[in-house]
């Protein structure tokens, strides 16, 4: 036999003998079918090639940020996957976003592995509540912000320990739902007063109910660097009823809003685009093509799951990034597929 007929022959028998071993192990660790042959495929060399990813600057940080935020929060709360924060990053996701113990468990502290050999080459985000008592539609007062800064500093802190750095990129007022806290000027002190201690240098926030208005008075204020906004083809997403907003303006419809937030320097961070898509599948139903309506053909014939679209629409349409919780090597992949390659399924000028 020829020797470059026996090495092609040799070169097979590792990559399968690869697949089915670290599919076995991934198999055993996620119990998900799909995903463990994919992971085997891709540890053999045997996986599709990852397309390019593409960029867009955040606003007026100045980051030029990858189109997919590694969402950790979820990804990291129980235990640590530094193969997948290793396997964004190597493929090009330059942004993190996490979030604080009392929400997350411990994804900040299940980072900062990752973070002590890549601090310096990412763009790293966390956030904590703003702790107040007052309901949404409430107007804080002054003592109740006084109290709510110092509570919002000492979490901001605490993400830093947690972590094991002396600074992170943004800090988010995480799920803002008051306009009076959005608005306030002891919690704008707040951040102000930790970035000029080195602590922080962006201000953002989270928000998923009231997100209409919150974003607005957002605008309004100057003060916020970043938005992230519970958003998806139908518009607003609706936390309280896992749906779309009843009431809402679709996404096309909510352009001039969006561009005026983005004229006013705030980068815009899309979550939840998909969710709505998946339902409640414990309970037997889901809704895969519910923004089918939306998409224009290019789209629709494009070898995107269902997920992927929602992804790749809201990028082209008013998001400068999209957040997306990544469980497995491939749902990273699906996620970072809809988001390197958003541009080709539009002609938007």
């Amino acid at each position: 036999m020829p020797s470059h007929v026996k090495n092609n022959s040799r070169r097979r028998f590792v990559q399968y003998a690869t697949m089915m071993a670290v599919g076995a192990q991934s198999l055993l660790r996620t119990r998900d079918v799909r995903a463990s042959l994919f992971d085997g495929k891709e540890a053999a060399g045997l996986g599709e090639p990852w397309p390019q990813m593409q960029y867009r600057q955040l606003g007026r940080t100045g980051h030029n940020s990858s189109r997919l935020v590694f969402g950790c929060g979820a990804t990291l709360s129980r235990e640590r996957h530094d193969d997948l924060l290793h396997a964004a990053f190597d493929a090009g996701v330059n942004t993190f976003d996490v979030g604080f113990k009392h929400y997350y468990s411990d994804a900040e502290k299940n980072l900062a592995p990752f973070l002590k050999t890549k601090r310096n080459k990412i763009f790293l985000i966390s956030k904590a509540y703003v702790p107040t008592d007052i309901e949404w539609h409430e107007t804080i007062t002054t003592q109740q912000a006084k109290q709510a800064a110092r509570g919002w500093t000492a979490y901001l802190e605490e993400s830093l320990r947690e972590m094991g750095v002396e600074h992170v990129d943004a800090y988010y007022f995480m799920a803002a739902n008051n306009v009076s806290v959005v608005t306030s000027e002891e919690l704008h002190r707040a951040f102000e007063n930790a970035k000029v201690n080195g602590k922080v240098s962006y201000l953002g926030l989270s928000t998923h109910q009231n997100a209409d208005n919150v974003l607005r008075a957002a605008i309004k204020t100057g003060a916020f660097d970043l938005a992230m906004i519970a958003i998806t083809p139908g518009g607003w997403y609706d936390w309280e009823d896992k749906s779309v907003l009843n009431g809402s303006p679709t996404m096309a419809e909510l352009q001039p809003l969006l561009a005026q937030a983005r004229e006013a320097g705030i980068g815009l961070v899309g979550m939840k685009a998909g969710r709505f898509l998946a339902g409640r599948r414990f309970f037997g139903w889901s809704n895969p093509d519910a923004f089918d309506k939306y998409y224009n053909s290019k789209l629709m014939q494009a070898k995107l799951s269902e997920f992927q679209r929602s992804y790749a629409y809201v990028l082209e349409h008013g998001l400068d990034v999209v957040n997306a919780d990544m469980q497995t090597l491939l749902h990273l992949k699906e996620n970072f597929t809809a988001a390197a390659t958003s541009a080709e399924y539009f002609d938007i000028a």
